[in-house]
């Protein structure tokens, strides 16, 4: 399979680049804005207007202020695309929904097979347990991380929702109010800070009793084993949004 990487430069695509190489991949190229020069195991551009070359897949690790230039590439090659970054708009993230009718695009807050798995766990448990526990997301990352809240910690929120009858409405910390928690809310915190890699916290607090599922990555490598078995699924499929429950349910069979 060969690969573009999107934002190559960064600790999570320089990880992709080691994994796929093990799995038999090729990169075919990088893109990174950063890119003046510095020594990679791979040719590299510093925009997407500078590659001139085939691929079967591309993997996007990049910032979301760079989501029209990926596009545009990816529209003119015809070149299915993995999205691994986080933090775009509503906007944003309607432009990836009307770019999958022509290719398929496959997006995830997280590509762990273990977050999809607590995905699936936390709307279980939010059908089950509904409007009488008190749901509260805290997400813990590095101190270099950008986005606030995580895409993953969005994705845990979603699950909720998805889990539940109930409207449910997301409050981003309580500083500063002076009402009581209603059944509607479901806190979103996040804590930066050293160099965790990752940790999300899901919790049900009832009358009498608490359910906490977690999850915590010890290092990237899993991020980067979920991006390559996204990428392999993704290069053949037909046009349309994927993400990574699609994979998961692929390998379930």
């Amino acid at each position: 399979m060969k690969i573009i990487l999107g934002g190559a430069m960064g600790r999570l695509c320089r990880e992709i680049a080691a994994e796929a190489v093990t799995h038999g991949d090729e990169i075919v190229y990088g893109m990174d804005i950063a890119y003046t020069g510095q020594a990679m195991d791979f040719p590299m551009a510093s925009s997407y207007d500078q590659i001139d070359c085939e691929a079967d897949v591309l993997v996007d690790c990049s910032r979301p202020d760079g989501l029209s230039d990926l596009l545009s590439f990816i529209k003119a090659k015809k070149m299915p695309a993995v999205i691994c970054t986080t933090g775009f708009t509503d906007a944003e993230l309607n432009q990836i929904s009307e770019a999958a009718k022509e290719l398929p695009i496959l997006r995830s807050g997280n590509m762990s097979l273990g977050i999809n798995v607590l995905e699936h766990l936390v709307a279980q448990a939010a059908k089950a347990l509904g409007d009488g526990y008190d749901v509260e997301i805290i997400e813990r990352h590095h101190r270099m991380k950008v986005d606030s809240p995580s895409g993953t910690a969005l994705m845990l929120y979603e699950a909720v929702k998805k889990g539940t009858d109930a409207e449910k409405t997301p409050v981003h910390g309580r500083y500063g109010r002076n009402e009581k928690r209603t059944n509607q809310e479901v806190g979103i915190h996040a804590v930066r800070g050293g160099t965790v890699t990752g940790e999300h916290e899901v919790a049900f607090y009832g009358m009498g009793e608490e359910i906490i599922l977690t999850h915590r990555a010890e290092n990237r490598s899993l991020f980067a084993r979920g991006a390559v078995r996204a990428a392999a699924f993704l290069k053949d499929k037909e046009p349309g949004l994927y993400n990574m429950s699609h994979v998961v349910a692929e390998i379930l069979g």
